[in-house]
């Protein structure tokens, strides 16, 4: 439900949050029975039509399953002229990203009214995330140099539990640190990750928590277990306000589009 005043002259920021593609070298490969590629093409599609050119579009992480060149190329291509800022997942190959998406990378962007912070979760080897200390050093800077803007920090590993067996051994491993740095800074409005494949969306005092479903597969928990849900891809829409309120939401492909993306699984979960 939007949290704004719904005043005629209050022209927004349009923020689209895309996460977890998973594309792979080739882009004919399927995991968990879903083209990558193809699904994350026509969920670009789907927000071209809804939503026009946004101000920022965010890549949350996982942006390819394999690390590959020809992975984060193909993304490249694909949202080709758009703005875009991205950050790595635990799927990710860092240096491939910074070597290819060079343009895509920087710890902060700013929009009207709002500085978006971007933070790299990632802990080499792993599935859990954890911010270090020079990730935390960027996070106090960026939140001290922003003046009066608000503030929205993504990350790709959740700050929140989700399901409380699967997904949560794999969340930021030290969110008490992030959330007391975050508590401190009342212009902190927003913290958005990708990783759990889900829509999520609660507050934390001040704070709004926002999850955000896959460009490919999804997530939910079944009789208290993790499994794939049948829920369609989709991105998040988010329109940031010059008083600091926001309104948001989730937008999936319809249901006819989504089926002929899909086939039996053949890629099991690690």
């Amino acid at each position: 439900m939007p949290e704004h005043p719904l005043a005629a002259h209050d022209a927004p920021a349009l923020l689209l949050q895309l996460s977890d593609s998973h594309l792979m070298a080739d882009p004919d490969a399927r995991m968990l029975g879903v083209n990558t590629d193809a699904s994350l093409r026509a969920v670009i599609d789907l927000a071209r039509r809804q939503e026009g050119q946004p101000e920022l579009m965010l890549l949350t992480g996982d942006l390819a399953q394999d690390g590959s060149p020809q992975a984060y190329r193909r993304l490249q291509a694909h949202l080709r002229g758009a703005p875009v800022r991205c950050l790595p997942g635990n799927h990710d190959a860092p240096e491939v990203m910074r070597q290819i998406l060079a343009d895509w990378i920087s710890p902060v962007y700013d929009l009207p009214g709002w500085r978006i912070i971007m933070l790299d979760s990632t802990v080499p080897g792993e599935d859990f995330g954890h911010l270090d200390e020079a990730q935390l050093a960027v996070l106090d800077q960026a939140i001290k140099d922003a003046g009066p803007r608000h503030v929205l920090v993504a990350l790709h590993h959740n700050l929140a539990r989700v399901d409380g067996n699967w997904q949560d051994p794999m969340m930021v491993d030290n969110a008490a640190a992030v959330f007391a740095r975050l508590s401190a800074h009342p212009q902190t409005r927003i913290a958005l990750w990708g990783h759990i494949h889900q829509e999520f969306d609660c507050r934390h005092h001040h704070l709004r928590l926002l999850g955000t479903p896959s460009t490919c597969f999804q997530f939910t928990l079944n009789n208290g277990q993790h499994a794939i849900d049948a829920k369609a891809p989709g991105y998040r829409w988010i329109k940031l306000y010059a008083d600091g309120s926001i309104a948001t939401g989730i937008r999936r492909l319809d249901a006819a589009a989504w089926a002929s993306l899909q086939a039996t699984p053949t890629l099991e979960l690690a």
